[in-house]
């Protein structure tokens, strides 16, 4: 193991003696919080990480876990410590240090056997080499930490996400090199792992991921789609970092597309949350861009002072695809202003820079790993097939009457479902065939005959021959166009129309013809187009008169209009003037003999019915209307009637 500086534990102490009130609280906790985790010595870094989540940020209280877990020998525990200080090195891009410490975590875990932390420290190997453009070492421990994982066989939650992890550290690996396609393919492959975890951090990051690359393509309308979507998972997250790289993303599509000012507004607000999470890499990123878009602006002065002051930081932190892109927008700028040559000595310098990040060997070295690793991918899929052939083969001769009983079986239940299908079939219809019968005999009740042949005798005995005549006649169509109506599933909406027209003039004949009835059909609709199932109107006008009108003294009126209500309905509104649905109640209630009206409960129930056979429903609507006053003043049922 690795002696670790006895200065940590000297700056531990300083905190501790200085820390005035809550601060040296804290410490107390953590001394035997530490003490009590590294008697237990968990094996586990879900057990650890649970316990020390809120610490981890806090680089002297980590140095202080790694110094009590060397001296007891707990492996685990200075594994996870020193993981925790690479990650918050390589936050502040201090990345040589970021690298030491991981190499220490690893050495630790290796001591350990343990090969949970062992994948865990590959990985973030993998990540910190790759944010210093080390490609060729970034994807040799992506490699070794996914082969590891996948050996796993009951692999821990830790284990599956570092495996994602790594999958979206070779993506980043393949953006680095422009092999974008590749990139957005492990991306989207890390993203269903995300999913499946319910790792919402995962997701946000490869949104923003996959939107850098599809922004590098020239997609800006996708890329600005992914980019939005990690700011929707970052709303359950908060998480300043992924709220930098989305906006950061957003702001740099914007100015692809010309909308500097937008662009400059998102940048200038999320370089103060860059400033306080310390990372170079984002800070000067963010400064350069600044630059590059008051190129686009026109602003070149404040354009060269952003790009130095992003180039300046750049180079003290060797970040080098940053002095790249520093250098590209400087050799713009002069190019713009017409100096040629410091645009000539920008341009050699951005591709020196371009040359060390994407060299020839590295390219080579990703493409060897990538056709190594299709190739054995290829043979253990080959391998697999040949097993799973042969155990098809086997199952296939031991299993030859199973299949034979299975056939029969699988016979006998699609004869089953057919009986059944049948049976359901034949209670639709009986239930159709009920139905319309229900409705004829609500048309052609007994009272209904009874009182409208009365009305006629009545002008027979008052010798108003003309008029016996003129209704009689009108009463027999009426019979016959119930009787022809009723032996048909569906109608004309002109057929209708007649009927209901005949039966409000033989009703009319009992209010002594105050019944003000009037149908209207909308211009650019042919009712003998259209087809409804037959005899449906009438219920809804019976009880308009019955209800609504009988009641009321006065104007008496009755309106049908049909109306298309678009290119998949027609609206057929039926509206009185009568009392109104409460009051209506109330009179029936007062009534020694009471009118039991079935005749819309059963038009619902064939409406229904007939919805089956078309893509839309039929569906009616019962609304009371009322004057300003809130005073009833009728009833309108509108039918909605499909057309497909």
């Amino acid at each position: 193991m690795r002696s670790y500086p006895f200065y940590s534990f000297l700056l531990f102490l300083v905190y501790f003696m200085a820390a005035p009130g809550h601060a040296q609280e804290m410490p107390r906790r953590f001394l035997k919080l530490t003490d009590s985790l590294v008697k237990a010595a968990p094996k586990s870094y879900m057990e650890l990480d649970t316990i020390l989540s809120q610490y981890r940020g806090d680089t002297l209280l980590m140095n202080y876990f790694v110094l009590q877990s060397a001296q007891r020998a707990y492996l685990e525990g200075t594994s996870y410590a020193y993981n925790q200080l690479g990650v918050r090195f390589r936050e502040v891009s201090a990345y040589e240090k970021s690298i030491q410490y991981h190499e220490n975590a690893l050495q630790a875990a290796l001591e350990a056997n343990n090969m949970e932390f062992r994948i865990f420290s590959l990985n973030l190997l993998g990540q910190v080499h790759l944010r210093n453009d080390a490609i060729k070492s970034a994807l040799d421990y992506n490699q070794e930490a996914l082969e590891l994982a996948r050996s796993v066989k009951n692999p821990s939650p830790l284990v599956k996400k570092s495996m994602n992890a790594t999958l979206n550290g070779i993506g980043n690996i393949y953006r680095t090199l422009e092999q974008y396609d590749l990139a957005i393919e492990l991306f989207r492959e890390s993203l269903e792992l995300d999913q499946e975890l319910g790792n919402t951090l995962g997701l946000a990051i490869n949104y923003a991921n996959i939107g850098e690359c599809l922004e590098a393509e020239g997609k800006l309308e996708e890329a600005l789609d992914n980019y939005n979507r990690a700011l929707a998972m970052n709303e359950l997250l908060n998480s300043p970092r992924v709220r930098v790289i989305s906006n950061y993303g957003i702001a740099h599509v914007y100015v692809h597309q010309g909308r500097t000012k937008e662009a400059l507004a998102i940048f200038e607000s999320i370089l103060p949350l860059a400033e306080q999470l310390g990372d170079m890499e984002i800070i000067s990123a963010i400064y350069i861009n600044i630059g590059w878009d008051f190129i686009h602006s026109g602003d070149y002065d404040k354009a060269l002072s952003y790009l130095l002051e992003g180039l300046e930081m750049s180079e003290n932190y060797g970040l080098i695809s940053n002095q790249y892109t520093a250098n590209t927008f400087l050799h713009d700028l002069y190019e713009k202003q017409g100096d040629f040559k410091k645009a000539l000595d920008y341009y050699k310098t951005a591709q020196t820079y371009r040359k060390q990040i994407s060299n020839d060997r590295n390219r080579r070295y990703v493409y060897d790993m990538i056709s190594r690793t299709e190739v054995e991918k290829r043979s253990n899929q080959i391998e697999m097939l040949a097993k799973e052939n042969e155990i098809v083969k086997l199952r296939l001769r031991r299993n030859q009457n199973t299949l034979l009983i299975g056939a029969l079986m699988l016979a006998l239940f699609s004869l089953i479902l057919y009986v059944l299908y049948r049976q359901y079939q034949l209670k639709s219809d009986k239930k159709l065939l009920t139905l319309e019968q229900s409705m004829l005999r609500s048309q052609m009740n007994p009272h209904f005959l009874f009182n409208s042949l009365n009305s006629i005798k009545l002008y027979i005995i008052n010798n108003e021959k003309k008029n016996a005549v003129h209704y009689l006649n009108k009463f027999s169509k009426l019979v016959r166009k119930i009787l022809e109506a009723s032996s048909v599933k569906e109608i004309s909406l002109a057929d209708e129309l007649e009927t209901v027209e005949l039966y409000m003039n033989i009703e009319n004949i009992r209010f002594n013809n105050e019944i003000q009835f009037k149908a209207a059909i909308d211009a650019g609709i042919d009712p003998h187009l259209i087809k409804i199932p037959s005899l449906i109107l009438q219920p809804f006008l019976e009880n308009a008169l019955w209800h609504g009108l009988s009641s009321k003294s006065g104007e008496k009126r009755i309106d049908l209009q049909v109306s298309r209500e678009n290119k998949n309905f027609i609206l057929i509104t039926i509206t009185d003037n009568g009392v109104g649905r409460e009051e209506a109640e109330k009179v029936k209630q007062s009534k020694v003999l009471q009118r039991k009206s079935v005749g819309i409960a059963i038009t619902r129930e064939r409406l229904a019915n007939f919805s089956k056979d078309y893509q839309n429903s039929f569906q009616v609507e019962i609304i009371d209307l009322y004057s300003e006053t809130q005073k009833a003043r009728g009833t309108s049922v509108k039918l909605h009637i499909p057309t497909v």
